[in-house]
């Protein structure tokens, strides 16, 4: 569609209903125009491979399919197949007389403040709705269609098709949003994992977990009203849709991580596990974690290619592609990944807490903050200023909390990573026993920074407000004077250059701890 097509249908009069406004929103593949109380979705004339709406007849069918497939999950919302028209004086209107030009799917609008991304910022999404989404998910997958066509999207040479796809189609962007090294890695670990769980994936097709499936099963298309939709599966490839159920969880628990709440992932499987009855889904779910992670990076990468988003909205699409994609080589790398211990040990203004978090969420692991904890012993809110609670007194319970929880993760089989500065020995000492007592490997995460650095970063930090850290120059200077050097035996130390971006800094312990 033109721009002055689009300008056109920002006009109340293009609509059969009575509406106060009309807005527009796009993705990569279609055009969307809110009234007061409908949305109308029209495809774009794109073809992506994976994907073909490049002629009117192909948009009119994938029209109809959405309506067919999304109807299974939410009837109450998707409501007609809708003519956009133009008359002889060159006016487009929904529903009009005239040529048809193209074809929408008309849905009822949802309540913006129940969907589920605004939900997760707010912190409003909770483990009861994790129960709630799991049932209604394993319900959906008991339903839905199995046959011999189906099964063959399951076999082992359709999932290397499929990650084989993937990878060509995002060579071209090699250097914009994934380094070539990652590129080449991934495709590598997938390979590997098909290897070492060619049985598994059999097993898979023969029990009947093969399913025509949603294939788009993200907090985007899930609006957590009463009762709850989830909308806007795949139509367009049935590849995509044709899978394994362990796919479509997959799909949900990573887009759950993405959103910083390993939490609700954890919770959504171990309820969807329950609902189900599938106990056979965990030995292959990093692949599939790491597939959807995968798509959503080349998603967010084709959006550089079009020139209808700005230059601001490129830059956004690039900085959540490198999140997804780090995230898929996590998924992949998590599983070589011995049971450890991670402690940082830096002082203030050496990024250590950003790292820490960085590499909590490439690793799938828990991160406990000095900072978090201290304030919380001393009943601060963790963004307010903690006042006088660094006491030695202080210190040593803040550390005593941090063992404590290390020693419940390692005793669940979990890695985690401690922030904290760890500039004296005997609570570097400390953290080391919890992890000899779970035979667990021990690493410090050892970061320098230029003096320069350090006190920009502090500067900034203290500027911007909302952080959870209440060092000042002041305090760093005292750190300074008072750090006790890493011995060698005192573990595996990760030393690096804290100059340089936290991306670097975890590639850094990635190759040094997995020797990738």
């Amino acid at each position: 569609m033109t721009k002055e097509q689009l300008d056109q249908l920002l006009s109340s009069a293009a609509y059969p209903e009575k509406t106060t406004s009309v807005s527009m929103g796009q993705t990569h593949i279609s055009f969307l125009f809110f009234t007061d109380k409908y949305v109308y979705k029209i495809k774009k004339a794109v073809d992506f491979g994976f994907l073909d709406f490049s002629s009117l007849e192909k948009r009119l069918f994938y029209c109809q399919e959405e309506l067919r497939l999304n109807r299974r999950l939410a009837p109450d919302i998707y409501l007609d197949l809708v003519q956009l028209t133009e008359d002889e004086n060159g006016r487009l209107c929904f529903e009009g007389k005239g040529k048809t030009v193209e074809y929408a799917v008309k849905m009822v609008k949802m309540p913006q403040e129940r969907m589920m991304p605004h939900l997760l910022e707010t912190g409003q999404v909770t483990y009861a709705h994790m129960d709630e989404l799991a049932g209604l998910i394993a319900d959906f997958h008991a339903k839905a269609e199995n046959n011999p066509h189906i099964d063959t999207f399951g076999s082992i040479e359709m999932i290397r098709h499929k990650w084989q796809e993937d990878l060509d189609q995002t060579r071209c962007f090699i250097d914009r949003s994934i380094s070539k090294e990652d590129h080449q890695l991934i495709g590598a670990l997938v390979q590997e994992m098909l290897d070492q769980k060619k049985e598994l994936f059999v097993q898979r097709v023969a029990q009947g977990y093969i399913k025509e499936c949603n294939g788009d099963l993200h907090s985007g298309n899930i609006c957590l009203d009463q009762p709850v939709h989830i909308f806007d599966c795949i139509e367009f490839n049935e590849q995509f849709r044709f899978s394994d159920t362990a796919a479509d969880i997959a799909f949900l628990a990573m887009d759950l991580e993405n959103h910083g709440r390993l939490d609700l992932a954890q919770r959504f499987l171990e309820q969807y596990r329950d609902a189900s009855g599938d106990n056979g889904f965990a030995e292959i779910l990093p692949l599939y974690l790491a597939s959807r992670a995968f798509i959503r990076g080349k998603v967010e990468s084709i959006r550089l290619n079009d020139p209808l988003f700005s230059a601001a909205e490129k830059d956004a699409a690039t900085k959540r592609a490198k999140r997804y994609f780090s995230l898929a080589r996590g998924y992949l790398l998590r599983r070589k990944l011995p049971l450890t211990l991670f402690i940082t040990s830096a002082v203030s203004g050496c990024g250590k807490s950003v790292l820490a978090d960085e590499l909590a969420f490439q690793l799938g692991i828990n991160c406990f903050s000095s900072d978090v904890e201290r304030k919380q012993l001393a009943g601060i809110a963790a963004d307010q200023p903690g006042g006088d609670i660094y006491s030695s007194r202080m210190s040593k319970a803040t550390y005593n909390l941090l063992a404590e929880k290390a020693a419940n993760e390692l005793d669940a089989g979990n890695s985690l990573i401690l922030d904290a500065t760890f500039i004296h020995k005997a609570y570097r000492e400390q953290m080391a026993l919890v992890a000899r007592n779970y035979n667990a490997t021990f690493t410090i995460i050892l970061l320098e920074c230029s003096d320069q650095v350090a006190r920009k970063r502090i500067t900034e930090r203290i500027a911007a407000g909302g952080s959870y850290s209440d060092a000042t120059v002041d305090i760093y200077e005292q750190q300074l004077k008072h750090c006790e050097a890493v011995c060698a035996e005192e573990g595996i130390i990760v030393k690096l250059d804290a100059d340089n971006s936290v991306e670097w800094m975890v590639d850094q312990i990635l190759k040094q701890i997995l020797l990738i």
